[in-house]
């Protein structure tokens, strides 16, 4: 069986697929990778590629997604299948850039708990009966991660690069999917990657916003087991 290498979102671990762990842990390998321990994107996919298996499926939703694309940049012959979820294939805008260095301010001087529950959290997720748990776990996961890891984080967004050419080589069985709700990774993103990579699998997952894998995560396993068999 095919490991799965699993990249989490911006401060958050190996608890986003906590339901997926449980569903395909049996069967399949699973190998969670932290995005906690560079400032740029390249080098965290350089990590991953350092102690993941030599051959691997690889799932990354929203910063991890965008890692996910640096991995497959950097190695392709390595990544087996490829799914990418509630993410972004192109560079930082420059407004957003800027909005992030107050963000690193205020964290710095120890108020990561109010950005997250102020200008992070509303953003995550559709309303639901598993909205205020999965808010309460998404508290949780930054809070443990704390303030550094928030600025490294930051800035290996901030510096990304725009991965649209690297998405067009993509010849995998390849998953996108998204939330219905999602406004911080919306539509229009994961459409553009559907139609880059082509005979990939786009799939909306009513009910969710940004972090679907909490929020509606029988859907999302169906769509990992279809995925993974393909």
């Amino acid at each position: 069986m095919t490991p799965l290498v699993l990249l989490p979102g911006m401060m958050c671990d190996g608890r986003l697929y906590g339901p997926q762990i449980s569903a395909f842990s049996g069967a399949t390998p699973i190998h969670l990778a932290p995005l906690t321990a560079h400032e740029t994107v390249e080098a965290l996919a350089a990590g991953i590629l350092a102690s993941a298996p030599p051959r691997f499926a690889l799932a990354g939703l929203s910063m991890g997604g965008i890692v996910a694309m640096e991995v497959l940049r950097q190695a392709p012959d390595r990544v087996d299948r490829l799914a990418l979820l509630d993410t972004n294939p192109r560079a930082e805008l420059e407004e957003v850039k800027q909005r992030r260095e107050p963000q690193i301010d205020r964290v710095r001087a120890g108020a990561l708990k109010d950005i997250m529950r102020d200008e992070l959290k509303p953003n995550y997720l559709a309303n639901g009966p598993l909205r205020q748990d999965v808010l309460d776990l998404c508290m949780e996961m930054a809070l443990d991660l704390g303030p550094d890891v928030f600025e490294r984080q930051s800035r290996a967004l901030q510096s990304r690069p725009d991965q649209q050419e690297t998405l067009k080589s993509v010849t995998c069985p390849t998953l996108i999917l998204m939330g219905a709700e999602d406004r911080l990774c919306p539509r229009d993103r994961h459409e553009l990657m559907h139609d880059l990579i082509k005979g990939s699998t786009f799939h909306v997952i009513d009910g969710a916003g940004h972090l679907p894998t909490l929020e509606q995560p029988d859907a999302v396993n169906f769509a990992f087991k279809t995925w993974l068999d393909m």
